[in-house]
This record gives structure tokens, sequence and C-alpha cells, in this order.
């Protein structure tokens, strides 16, 4: 039987405390509101905060990523998504994954990501090497081997990407 560990956080500020508790996304998410609405002056530096949420990334790629009993899937249709596209969505959904439970990990490795993509092998390290150059995922050595994870700046990007391949508007 696996148990699900609990995050208790407790915040005081002044005269005032706040204590949460739950899965960390939720605690994370409430913390930060907290902060933004009880601190003065951190709605300037949430300004140039990137951390995006468990339910951010199911909001911005709804019709993309879907949850199978294979695990965490890209879902598209067609053909409109380059490479480099369908292999940041892919770490996406890990991370979506991980977040729901669903996947052991936020990240994956060369033949998890060459067996959920499709992609051919040497298409799909090179495809991993670019990402990697400009900082859109990141590649660190793991129990199970080097494994790939993808980054704020890269969903970013890839927001961005699919807003203008499929004119729905950007999420933030």
């Amino acid at each position: 039987m696996t148990e699900t560990s609990s995050l208790n956080v407790t915040i005081s500020y002044g005269t005032m405390r706040a204590e949460f508790s739950g899965d960390a996304e939720e605690v994370l998410a409430s913390v930060n509101t907290f902060l933004a609405k009880e601190v003065p002056g951190i709605d300037l530096a949430r300004s140039i905060f990137v951390n995006y949420s468990l339910t951010e990334l199911v909001q911005m790629f709804p019709e993309t990523i879907k949850m199978t009993p294979e695990g965490p899937r890209v879902w598209v249709t067609n053909n409109k998504l380059s490479d480099k596209e369908v292999v940041a969505l892919q770490l996406i959904a890990a991370k979506i994954g991980h977040g729901t439970g669903r996947s052991r990990a936020p990240a994956m490795t060369l033949s998890e990501l060459q067996g959920s993509t499709s992609l051919k092998p040497k298409s799909l390290s090179s495809r991993l090497s670019e990402l990697v150059k400009i900082r859109y995922i990141e590649k660190e050595a793991g129990e199970t081997g080097v494994q790939y994870q993808i980054t704020a700046q890269g969903i970013h990007w890839l927001n961005a990407a699919i807003s203008k391949k499929t004119k729905r508007p950007q999420q933030t």
C-alpha cells in the first residue's frame, strides 16, 4: 500500500499566522497566494517570478496532453508540431503526470522519450541536445541514467509556439 506524504507549512507574518497542508503542489500554490495578498511589496517581486503550477500547466495544454492508462501522453491528431515541440510537450506531460501522481518522476530518460514520442533515436538525440543548449530542458544524471526535464523557460516557449500554430490565446 502506498502512503501519500502530506506537506505542512506554517507562516507567521506580523500578527498573522497561516497554516497550509496537503500535497506539495497545493501547498506551494496556497503559500504563493498568501504571500501575494498579505506581504506588502511582494507583487513587484511576483511580476518577475515564473513558476508554473500544475493547474496552470493543465490549463495551458488541455487539447494536447492527456492522461492515459499508459501514462501521460501527447495527444496531437495533426502534424503541425515540430519534433522539438513534441519532445517539450511530452516532458510537460511527464511533469503533469508526476504532479497528479500518475508517473514516478517529472523527468524522462531517452528511452522513455523515444517510446512515448515515436521519434527516431538520432532525431530525438539531436532535438534534446538543441533544447538543452537553449535551456528549454535540463539534462541530469539520475539513478536510472540521464534524465530530461522541462524548464520554466521551455514551458513559456512552448506555450507561445503552440498558441501561434493553433491560433489560441497564449496562457499566462
